[in-house]
């Protein structure tokens, strides 16, 4: 039984850049150690093979520092190592996988077409192809059929399958189901997908190993899985991000906001950075978005705090009234209801929140 781990999209020297630059030099810190700890877990949890299905550099021109970073990492695991580059990091001239020196247990393919590599102590044949260009419109597997030779036989790609343009190595059902492949290790799709079957070859995207932004949610990590001699596989998800990236809403509707956002968030969050959506009707104060994100910082790695709140329909009543408070209200009403978009409409009711706190003397939050 052969034990292997499948990840893909590490997208090293992302820049990170909604984060502040002490943070976003830290994360990059951070992500420059993800080859690290997983050399860290192949060899304390005793990994046959580690298949990297592209993109680990966010870019065909990375950092030498940071090829030379994963190559000490991927030279330490006890495993034999397969990289299929991407359409970020991409195979041509000036690439880290072709000016950095790479250990002998690593195997980088290097061309647009799929080659095989033979692996005769499992009786394994790993098959793979490279990006050697931003765009790749062909189908890597396309005419393709693993030999029936009584060995069994995997992939690694980074693409798409059946994707609405072909740019980014794309994939048809029907090439996968006649391609023989017991499993087909992919990448590109930075949202994990359950493994799926197609004819009688396995194939999944463990997504990216770590968040960058708030398009990228939740637990990130990658496939643990085992193959046996007759081309079985099973998979197991493995969360190893060291960060995760959450949205989370709060409707404060007649709610003081601070409580209702504590007691709507989970115990531990110190390690993670979240985007807090107030949400709900709140009085002339408004929700005091900046104060609660003053307030609640130091709880979180990142906190921003979003205002999606309406102003409460009571508080507009008193535009009829003949005072100084009516006239600015049935002005500000007039913006809102005017409004084309929902911007407009969000900047009328924050004017009306902070004119009414200068009428009454009071802060906002």
């Amino acid at each position: 039984m052969l034990t292997f781990i499948h990840a893909a999209d590490f997208h090293l020297d992302s820049a990170f850049g909604a984060l502040d630059q002490r943070r976003s030099a830290a994360r990059r810190r951070e992500s420059r150690e993800t080859a690290l700890r997983l050399s860290n877990y192949v060899n304390s949890q005793g990994v046959d093979l580690v298949l990297l299905a592209g993109d680990l550099f966010d870019s065909a021109a990375a950092f030498r520092e940071t090829g030379e970073q994963l190559s000490a990492a991927l030279g330490q695991m006890e495993a034999q190592v397969f990289i299929a580059p991407g359409n970020h990091d991409w195979y041509g001239p000036g690439s880290p996988w072709r000016t950095v020196d790479w250990p002998e247990n690593v195997h980088i393919f290097s061309e647009n077409a799929l080659t095989a590599v033979e692996l005769p102590e499992w009786n394994l044949v790993v098959h793979g192809a490279a990006f050697t260009g931003p765009e790749q419109a062909e189908s890597a597997l396309r005419g393709f059929t693993a030999p029936d030779d009584g060995k069994v036989h995997i992939g690694l790609l980074h693409g798409e399958v059946e994707a609405p343009e072909d740019r980014y190595g794309p994939l048809r059902k029907d090439d996968i189901a006649a391609s023989g492949l017991a499993y087909l290790a992919l990448g590109h799709v930075h949202r994990r997908t359950e493994p799926v079957r197609i004819g009688g070859t396995v194939c999944a995207w463990p997504g990216c190993i770590e968040g960058r932004g708030f398009d990228e949610l939740g637990e990130k990590g990658f496939y643990r899985g085992t193959l046996d001699e007759s081309g079985r596989v099973s998979l197991t998800f493995v969360p190893f991000a060291r960060r995760r990236y959450e949205i989370l809403e709060v409707d404060v509707t007649g709610k003081d906001s601070r409580a209702a956002v504590e007691a709507a968030l989970p115990a531990d969050t110190a390690r993670d950075l979240y985007r807090i959506v107030l949400t709900g009707e709140t009085g002339e104060g408004g929700a005091g978005a900046a104060a609660l994100e003053e307030a609640l910082a130091d709880r979180f790695y990142a906190l921003e705090v979003r205002d999606r709140t309406r102003m409460a329909e009571d508080l507009w009543a008193r535009a009829e009234e003949d005072s100084l408070r009516g006239l600015f209200l049935r002005q500000l009403r007039l913006r809102r209801d005017g409004a084309k978009t929902e911007e407009e409409r969000r900047a009328a009711e924050q004017a009306a929140r902070f004119g009414l706190a200068a009428l009454d003397h009071r802060e906002i939050g």
